[in-house]
């Protein structure tokens, strides 16, 4: 089976970036919306990862930019480098990804579909079973989801065989890694297919051998996001310093808030709202603290960076 048609279910910051990214690539995308407001969310995504594209490279073709802390792996390897054919890839994927609200005509003769949709179950669970009736045979279908098991959902695909993980990390154009995890029905032969399909799109493919929750990636960053939040909501000290304690002291480019802003406060909420029916004796983290702080920056629109405000200020030029 060979992989053409690629299609995105989610709009937001990562289903935008993975579509971009393999539409630069060269593949036939197409994002599934729910709703208009969802394209008029979307559109701007797209369109300010043009601009970040085209800066990248940019870049890429200065003394500064061939640096290993500037160089986009995902854009292009060093010893093939040449700006104005990558300069033209970014435009005709800008031009070339549809957005359809259609669900059966967005996935009509789709090779791969690319679930991008925020981490809550019962909403992903609803989309599987609207989705199902819809695929072709040949359809192979994949989760992005950061921390929920695809093993949680597979009967809903109704393609257990042939449904698996393949999860990115943000801003993959330069953060370049896709991890692979199958669940107990996944074929090898669909395995394999994703860890190509993943190399394809310049990630470097990591495999994960055994189901686990939070992937590889996420097992070792959702603890940190955690620890930050905790020691903000307890009055332990403020996001600014906080974030300093953790970049200053490790290297690090950024601290736990910043992250926070960058992968969008609602994810964040999500993933807590998974752990605030833990007993409070038996919780690690001041989840219910968490939840309600969240929920106040959102209520207010303080939504990340993607909306110019979360727990610090962002020019939306």
């Amino acid at each position: 089976m060979e992989i053409k048609k690629v299609v995105v279910a989610g709009g937001g910051v990562l289903g935008s970036q993975i579509a971009f990214q393999a539409a630069y690539c060269g593949f036939d995308v197409t994002i599934w919306l729910r709703s208009e407001g969802s394209i008029s969310r979307t559109r701007p995504k797209l369109d300010a990862l043009k601009k970040t594209y085209d800066e990248t490279i940019e870049l890429m073709a200065t003394p500064e930019g061939q640096t290993p802390a500037n160089w986009a792996r995902g854009i292009a390897d060093y010893d093939a480098f040449d700006k104005d054919d990558c300069l033209a890839k970014a435009q005709k994927a800008y031009e070339s990804i549809e957005l359809e609200l259609d669900m059966g005509k967005a996935v009509a003769d789709a090779d791969l579909v690319i679930e991008s949709m925020a981490e809550n179950a019962d909403d992903k669970i609803a989309f599987y079973k609207a989705l199902a009736p819809l695929l072709p045979q040949k359809t192979v279908v994949v989760t992005n989801s950061s921390t929920l098991l695809p093993s949680k959902f597979a009967k809903y695909t109704g393609r257990a065989d042939r449904y698996l993980s393949l999860h990115f990390a943000n801003s993959i154009w330069k953060n370049n890694t896709a991890e692979i995890m199958s669940q107990a029905k996944t074929e090898q032969k669909y395995f394999d297919l994703i860890m190509s399909f993943a190399k394809d799109i310049r990630m470097i493919a990591l495999p994960v051998r055994k189901e686990k929750s939070g992937y590889l990636l996420n097992s070792m960053l959702v603890p940190l996001l955690f620890s930050g939040l905790d020691l903000y909501v307890n009055g332990v000290s403020d996001p600014e310093s906080i974030d300093k304690a953790w970049t200053l002291g490790t290297g690090s480019p950024k601290g736990p808030f910043r992250i926070i802003d960058t992968v969008g406060l609602t994810t964040a909420y999500n993933i807590v709202a998974m752990y605030v029916k833990i007993p409070s004796f038996l919780a690690p983290y001041n989840f219910k603290g968490m939840e309600k702080l969240l929920k106040k920056y959102i209520d207010e629109g303080k939504l990340g960076m993607a909306s110019g405000e979360g727990f610090y200020k962002y020019d939306k030029k």
